[in-house]
């Protein structure tokens, strides 16, 4: 396999990408998993770090990514939903597989309606320690909000080291139709130093993944995330700066390979930047799928890959 471009430069974010996805090829252990595809895996590879400065968002470019689904997840996470039906009926399929009628039943979650995927990430991040009875209950006012408790720290106590989003909730597990990879995060506010007192402060995110799907997942995560420091930085008056990921079990399926190999051969593009189509939304609730305005992607094409449930 002719991957020698890919070490050719390293000014551009997305060669870390690709030189994990080597690494884990040539030297991963091969290992069995839940879904029964297999899997070739390595544990707590170096952190990923993307720039987020100057509207910069990391879409990755050796692929095309589905961008509108991954926002349209990022704020059905936002308003607290574990309905995948939502997102199913905007187009959005991510999430089927999980909450379809067989595999809940597997899960021994007949009980619950299709769709309802339990108190998965949304509910954790706005309803933490709340009592999930389905989908479609009122949960206004209940648990922790983790996400407002965020914003509202990052304004008013902005050195504050507690700035965290956890969707890891062990009591609320064994309800989950799938427990959370991506399932906490730290938001550190880096402060203007004391000759530009004017000049705004800067906002970076810090997240731990315990399970990376190289192939599929993990493109939607590094997006996702970029998204959602630049919400949380446009409502609390800061720049997106950097976001930094740690993974665990950072693994390719089987099946994944001959994709991720094609991939391989690709050479990244510039990163497209993100902007906003209404100024001011202070309320992370108000944003809509048509505020996010994605500006000069320029990706190679897609790669087919199947999703291993």
């Amino acid at each position: 396999m002719d991957v020698k471009h890919v070490e050719q430069d390293d000014t551009h974010d997305e060669h870390q990408y690709l030189r994990l996805i080597k690494r884990v090829l040539d030297t991963g252990d091969i290992r069995p998993d839940r879904t029964g595809t297999g899997t070739l895996s390595i544990f707590a590879p170096p952190s990923l770090r993307f720039s987020l400065a100057n509207s910069t968002l990391p879409l990755l470019t050796t692929k095309r990514t589905f961008t509108r689904g991954i926002i349209e997840e990022l704020l059905w996470f936002i308003h607290g939903s574990t309905d995948s039906t939502l997102l199913s009926k905007k187009g959005v399929k991510i999430w089927d597989g999980n909450g379809s009628r067989a595999f809940l039943d597997g899960r021994g979650l007949s009980h619950r309606r299709e769709g309802d995927l339990g108190p998965v990430y949304g509910f954790q991040w706005r309803h933490f320690g709340a009592e999930y009875v389905d989908c479609d209950s009122d949960y206004s006012g209940k648990g922790v909000d983790q996400l407002k408790e965020c914003i509202t720290k990052i304004k008013e106590h902005p050195t504050d080291r507690r700035i965290i989003l956890s969707a890891w909730n062990p009591k609320d597990i064994p309800q989950m139709a799938l427990p959370p990879c991506h399932m906490i995060c730290q938001f550190y506010v880096h402060l203007p130093p004391p000759t530009s007192p004017s000049s705004k402060p800067k906002l970076s995110c810090l997240m731990y993944q315990r399970s990376a799907d190289l192939g599929l997942g993990i493109p939607f995560n590094i997006a996702s995330y970029a998204l959602l420091t630049h919400v949380i930085a446009h409502v609390t008056n800061t720049d997106a700066h950097e976001l930094i990921i740690q993974l665990g079990d950072a693994h390719v399926y089987r099946d994944h390979v001959d994709a991720l190999q094609e991939q391989l051969k690709r050479e990244p593009r510039k990163f497209p930047t993100l902007r906003w189509a209404r100024e001011g939304i202070d309320d992370i609730e108000e944003f809509t799928y048509g505020d996010f305005v994605v500006e000069g992607y320029d990706s190679h094409p897609a790669i087919a890959m199947k999703m291993s449930v």
